[in-house]
């Protein structure tokens, strides 16, 4: 029998995220099981490495996220006494930003690479922790706002579960989520040529039965390469 969860809705707040030219044939033709394999440690080959098991260079630009934090802020109507945590938080780039606009934030954010945290952005590094989205390093209802953007489809379906369990129980009044998905078999194809760390993809109408079955009441959204 399945639970009376209410999930939040599916809204784009990344839709002023600059998109990238992503040459995703390239990346089908030549990917193998050593890059996957490679990329899956997080570790400086995925950030700072080769495009091949990665980012190919992850470095702060002011314009990636300068855009898409007035509509995070607005779609919660987020106060400076409020908190908020990033879970897959990397360097810790869009904690920076956020903290442009509204310096007396209380800001949190996790990642499971070592390295990422150990090369945060120096500004924000003593917010920013090694923890796991499985076991967040939180009290109850501690949290107002939980962002994870582009990081639970690493992690497979039962720890997503588990995972999905933490934030709402961490979560104070909002979360948004943002996975792997497809919508079609083109999209799906384009998915599987691009993918190298991702565990759990789901077609569109799949993800938000998951979502709603394991308790998730935030919002969320798709990436789609």
């Amino acid at each position: 029998m399945k639970n009376k969860t209410t999930v939040g809705k599916e809204v784009n707040l990344l839709k002023n995220y600059p998109k990238s030219k992503r040459n995703v044939s390239g990346r089908a033709n030549s990917k193998t099981v050593q890059d996957c394999q490679i990329a899956q440690k997080f570790g400086k080959d995925f950030f700072d490495g080769s495009r091949r098991h990665g980012y190919g260079g992850f470095s702060y630009h002011p314009h990636f996220w300068g855009a898409v934090i007035p509509d995070f802020i607005s779609h919660w109507d987020i106060q400076l006494s409020d908190s908020l945590l990033d879970i897959g938080c990397a360097k810790g780039f869009m904690l920076f930003d956020l903290l442009q606009v509204m310096p007396e934030l209380n800001v949190f954010g996790i990642d499971i690479s070592e390295y990422a945290i150990n090369n945060a952005k120096e500004e924000v590094k003593e917010y920013c922790r090694v923890a796991n989205a499985i076991d967040l390093p939180f009290e109850d209802k501690s949290v107002d706002i939980i962002l994870s953007i582009t990081t639970l489809h690493n992690l497979d379906e039962d720890e997503i579960k588990i995972a999905i369990s933490e934030i709402e129980r961490v979560k104070i009044r909002g979360s948004f989520i943002t996975v792997d998905a497809y919508r079609d078999d083109y999209e799906k194809d384009l998915m599987e040529s691009w993918n190298l760390t991702a565990k759990t993809v789901m077609h569109v109408d799949k993800w938000k039965e998951f979502f709603h079955d394991n308790g998730y009441t935030g919002d969320y959204y798709w990436f789609i390469p």
